[in-house]
């Protein structure tokens, strides 16, 4: 049995991030990823995929993104930072280990992979994301769908598409920037939007909104909350009439209060407004041809993409949960109290405006420090 001071599980940018500020700070560590290579899941991401956070605020502690990265870093050029990262800091995680519990001792933490494999320490990093299990949510009637259906996680790029009726559940980021990429692909393209929707744009007046999120956040929440609202109705205006109803609640609050972000639009309203992307509401049932929808109507599509999101479910591998989560399933805390004393949850907090990635860059120099604390 492997014994280090610190299990990190999960290899993507939570993972790095907690190990080089560790390597940093020379506490041993060991990382298990399931994978074989660093940050799998932004190797299966859609080719087109770029950051919605700027270059300087989205790279890892120590080590900025190369000069000539541009302003949205690309899935490609991210994946080849990520592997230059592992390489920088001599991360060399146990590939092909899959965690299957994670058990209390008496001294720490003990961790089983599925290959028969154990590892004991005093901490554990928990990193394996908030996109670790596809959401797969089923429909009345799909089995009778001459059609195909998948999630948006087997979405690569429109090729396989051309010619089809494709429509896109689900109006996040990943919808609406799928329905995008098959509409400026000259698909027949519609979205299934079934409630209210909060959309800012990801460069308002030549300024990145990242950067405006970030003032705003430093005013009253009244003032900021107020401020963005209207930055959202000078850039898009009324979107009522193309089928997309207001959420009422203004951007920054939805994330502080859900941890849900708003979606960055990079050109998918302005294809809705031309016509280009179709807005029908929530499925009621899948027919033979296509779906039925809440409001009665029917449409027939070729192609179904599930933009449903994914689940961290953390479940499957912790042996008690109770008091851990919050009411959307995501670990209330960074630094784990009481009986979860000794396990971190990195990569898990979507309630700070920033990004992802910006958060696990703060998120990370929390855990080392509170882990360097108790050594």
């Amino acid at each position: 049995m492997t014994k280090p001071t610190v299990l990190i599980i999960g290899a993507g940018p939570a993972g790095l991030a907690a190990a080089a500020r560790l390597r940093k700070k020379g506490i041993s560590f060991e990382i298990l990823e399931q994978s074989q290579a660093v940050a799998s899941s932004w190797r299966q991401h859609y080719d087109r995929l770029h950051l919605h956070t700027v270059r300087d605020r989205s790279h890892l502690p120590f080590m900025e993104f190369p000069g000539h990265y541009p302003r949205y870093v690309s899935r490609r050029m991210l994946v080849d930072y990520f592997e230059a990262y592992a390489k920088a800091f001599d991360i060399r995680p146990h590939f092909g280990e899959e965690v299957s519990a994670i058990q209390p001792t008496g001294a720490g933490w003990e961790v089983h992979t599925r290959s028969g494999k154990s590892f004991a320490a005093p901490h554990v990093v928990v990193a394996t994301g908030l996109n670790r299990v596809p959401n797969r949510p089923g429909y009345d009637g799909e089995e009778k769908f001459g059609g195909r259906i998948l999630h948006s996680r087997e979405y690569k790029n429109p090729k396989p598409f051309r010619g089809q009726r494709v429509l896109v559940v689900g109006f996040g980021n990943t919808g609406a920037e799928i329905a995008l990429d098959l509409s400026e692909h000259d698909i027949s393209t519609s979205l299934s939007v079934r409630g209210p929707v909060n959309v800012v744009p990801r460069d308002f007046l030549g300024n990145p909104t990242q950067k405006t999120a970030f003032a705003l956040a430093r005013l009253p929440t009244w003032l900021g909350d107020w401020i963005g609202a209207q930055v959202q109705r000078l850039a898009f205006g009324d979107l009522r009439p193309y089928g997309l109803a207001p959420s009422g609640v203004p951007p920054a609050r939805q994330l502080r209060e859900t941890g849900k972000t708003p979606v960055i639009d990079i050109g998918t309203i302005e294809k809705i407004k031309a016509g280009k992307i179709g807005v029908k509401p929530g499925i009621e049932r899948f027919t033979e041809t296509g779906a039925r929808f809440e409001d009665g109507t029917e449409a027939p599509f070729d192609t179904v993409i599930l933009a449903t999101g994914y689940r961290a479910r953390l479940e499957d591998f912790l042996p008690f949960t109770d008091g851990l989560f919050d009411r959307y399933g995501i670990p209330k805390e960074v630094v784990g109290t009481e009986k979860y004393q000794g396990l971190y949850f990195l990569g898990f907090d979507n309630y700070k405006p920033g990004g992802g990635l910006g958060v696990i860059y703060q998120d990370s120099e929390v855990v080392a420090r509170a882990i360097e604390g108790k050594e």
